[in-house]
């Protein structure tokens, strides 16, 4: 697919994302009423720790929605999720620790990916490989790389797959990003997003261990490189860890900066430069605790910070994005937006408006509808690409310590070897990652 479609492709989806909201055509969940065998959807469970039970509930809202099989490398999780499909459905489903046995199973038809970062690519791939529908957790990969090869596997064997960030699913978020696009704000020259987190604090270091009882840790690991295990690695923490995952600018930066580039349109940076470290933490995490990173698009500039131990951020908000015009600036999160008038006359009227509800059911059922009728959903893997590629840019101009310049087109860094290595991924034998671009 080259760069004037998948431009052009996310235009589309971005418009008609917003338009479908504000019309209110995001159903949250379909009648009560038991469906038919036939019109059943499957889901097997892939990573059943908090965020796959949470997903798996809402799911489960769905009365279309039945769950024969849950997968984890973890026994303890495992056995929550049996729970919850017993509690929702009645039955007990078949469980796994090797995700290859969900996707050779022909009663499934859906894919729910809610690993660590790590592990959303090779059963996304796969899984569209064997013919499944997949619904997989933000950010769309580990590396930009594989959120590339995610979209060849998705576009060649024809599958619905839609990332897990459910803003995009929200009227309220749609109601803000039109009224950036009306112009009402003015020129828009700069956006921004932050988050200040004062509910993470120091995670301790603790030494390595064996891994608890009845998980597989060699499955945990899969393609990520060999390390002991540490109780600071494993679940909620792994995200701390650049071997699984980005830290706060992959994992709340994805969320926000997606909304930023709803509203202002699918150009991509032209460069990056950021900023930060571990200043506060004492623990032995490695992703910053501390990070601002300046993305130069075009006809705007994005700043993404982030901060731990504190929740003071900006605009009195702990957490949000902004919209900076000529006229006025737009504040927003999920409770709510608001705009702030220019001290002029003629600026823009300043205005309140509360937030809604929780997106994430109506995200679901947006990509269920998708998965009968065959169309584009709203957070399809071109749309969680484009943000999860910004994301990650950042990261790479932080570890590299230099202001990067990308091509997107190529998806490569100009002139910078070291940092284009770290576009790419190397995986751990045996595991392999079909259609992944070699950066030689």
């Amino acid at each position: 697919m080259n760069t004037i479609t998948r431009r052009h492709f996310l235009q589309q989806t971005s418009t008609a994302t917003a338009g479908a909201s504000l019309l209110g055509a995001v159903v949250i969940s379909p009648s009560g009423r038991a469906a038919p065998a036939s019109e059943k959807i499957r889901v097997g469970l892939i990573g059943a720790g908090g965020m796959g039970k949470g997903d798996l509930a809402t799911f489960l809202l769905n009365a279309d929605v039945d769950c024969p099989v849950v997968c984890d490398v973890d026994d303890a999780q495992l056995a929550g999720a049996v729970k919850l499909v017993q509690d929702k459905r009645g039955h007990a489903p078949d469980t796994a620790k090797d995700f290859r046995r969900v996707l050779e199973r022909k009663d499934v038809d859906v894919l729910l990916v809610a690993t660590p970062d790590h592990w959303h690519a090779l059963p996304t791939v796969l899984g569209c490989q064997a013919g499944k529908d997949v619904y997989v957790e933000k950010p769309l990969a580990v590396s930009i790389a594989e959120g590339r090869a995610m979209i060849e596997a998705a576009r060649r064997h024809q599958r619905i797959a839609q990332m897990g960030a459910q803003r995009r699913s929200c009227p309220t978020y749609a109601q803000a990003v039109e009224f950036v696009r009306s112009g009402k704000l003015g020129k828009v020259g700069l956006v921004r997003a932050w988050a200040y987190l004062d509910w993470i604090q120091p995670a301790g270091s603790p030494p390595d261990s064996a891994p608890p009882a009845g998980v597989d840790y060699e499955m945990w690991l899969g393609p990520a490189p060999k390390r002991p295990f540490n109780p600071n690695r494993f679940h909620f923490k792994f995200r701390w860890f650049w071997d699984y995952a980005g830290g706060l600018m992959t994992d709340w930066g994805v969320h926000l900066i997606q909304v930023l580039l709803w509203a202002m349109g699918p150009e991509p940076p032209r460069a990056v430069l950021s900023s930060g470290g571990k200043y506060v933490l004492q623990d032995n995490t490695e992703t910053p605790d501390t990070q601002i990173t300046v993305y130069e698009f075009p006809a705007y500039t994005l700043v993404w910070e982030h901060k731990v131990g504190v929740g003071l951020g900006l605009y009195n908000r702990p957490w949000g994005m902004s919209f900076t015009g000529t006229e006025g600036t737009l504040v927003i999160n999920d409770s709510g937006w608001e705009v702030l008038r220019e001290p002029r006359q003629d600026s823009v009227e300043a205005k309140k408006f509360p937030g809604g509800a929780d997106p994430r059911p109506a995200h679901v059922r947006n990509f269920l509808d998708c998965v009968k009728s065959r169309q584009q959903p709203v957070e399809n893997l071109e749309v969680g690409h484009h943000v999860s590629t910004v994301a990650h840019l950042g990261n790479l101009a932080l570890r590299t310590g230099r202001k990067l310049v990308w091509d997107h087109q190529a998806e490569r860094v100009v002139n910078d070897a070291e940092a284009d290595r770290l576009v790419g991924v190397a995986y751990r034998g045996p595991w392999k990652l079909p259609y992944l671009q070699s950066r030689g």
